[in-house]
């Protein structure tokens, strides 16, 4: 942990080891991830996937219920990906096929998440969010630091495996992404963050950039990252409370942005980079 402090001297940049040169985003990872970014967020855009969806989102322009746009989005998901046709998508129910396409999707991935950030689906957001917007996980079942680790080789392992076999899974998670952005706009038109609160055991687990006082941190996150707008639920999953203004246009996914898909989830799901947070006790 010592030698990320020394390498971040300022802070505010988002280390070398974090990120990628490239990405698929209007923005290169180090301005993207850095605090700057945070404190003064500009829109994101993923290559080319508000164009090749044009038509969905014209549509969507049409339909003021929030409920009856998310219901089209999930069919346009439906017929976009084949995910009820999956044998026009070239799926096999031969028994060979030891894997089936017809779990792996936008759905699967999110609720996988939901239930363990460490699992097999949430590899494949964090592999996701490292192609798209250029960030390199920071954590999978441990610390992703070493990439001799055990830990990375099993980072990579449940990522292929989270793949293989899926139909445009990523492509989804592209157009999930937009769609977030979309309705973001449409519920906080005059904001630009949302102050949210995330539980955690000690404040060691992080990387652990630039300390200002005992409770004022400049932290590197992962590169995905589970937040709640409710300070009383973050207190169920540690005995710290991290508080930090989250720039929307770094949210993923919302609660409610798929109504009766995902109930009981408060969870927002966040792109990481470097953070100025609080830290607190309920």
């Amino acid at each position: 942990m010592d030698e990320y402090k020394q390498s971040a001297t300022s802070g505010s940049s988002l280390p070398g080891y974090a990120r990628l040169p490239i990405n698929r985003c209007n923005l290169p990872a180090v301005i993207l991830g850095s605090l700057t970014f945070q404190q003064h967020p500009v829109r994101l855009f993923l290559d080319g996937v508000a164009e090749l969806h044009v038509d969905l989102f014209n549509h969507l322009q049409q339909v003021p219920e929030r409920e009856q746009r998310a219901i089209h989005f999930m069919d346009y998901m439906r017929s976009g990906f084949l995910l009820d046709n999956l044998d026009e998508a070239g799926f096999s129910e031969k028994p060979q096929h030891r894997f089936k396409r017809d779990k792996a999707d936008y759905l699967r991935v999110l609720r996988g998440w939901m239930f363990d950030a460490d699992g097999k689906e949430a590899a494949v957001m964090k592999s996701w969010v490292e192609s798209r917007f250029g960030l390199l996980p920071r954590n999978h079942q441990g610390s992703l630091g070493d990439y001799t680790t055990e830990h990375y080789q099993t980072y990579l392992m449940d990522r292929a495996n989270g793949l293989y076999n899926t139909n445009g899974l990523e492509a989804q998670l592209d157009l999930l992404y937009t769609y977030c952005q979309y309705e973001v706009d449409k519920q906080f038109p005059e904001q630009t963050h949302l102050t949210l609160y995330r539980g955690i055991n000690q404040i060691k687990e992080h990387e652990i950039l630039h300390q200002f006082n005992k409770r004022e941190y400049v932290i590197l996150l992962n590169n995905l990252n589970s937040f709640t707008s409710q300070r009383e639920r973050a207190d169920e999953f540690g005995d710290y409370i991290l508080q930090a203004k989250i720039p929307l246009v770094k949210l993923l996914y919302l609660p409610d942005l798929l109504p009766h898909r995902l109930k009981g989830e408060n969870e927002y799901l966040v792109i990481g980079g470097v953070y100025k947070v609080n830290l607190s006790i309920l």
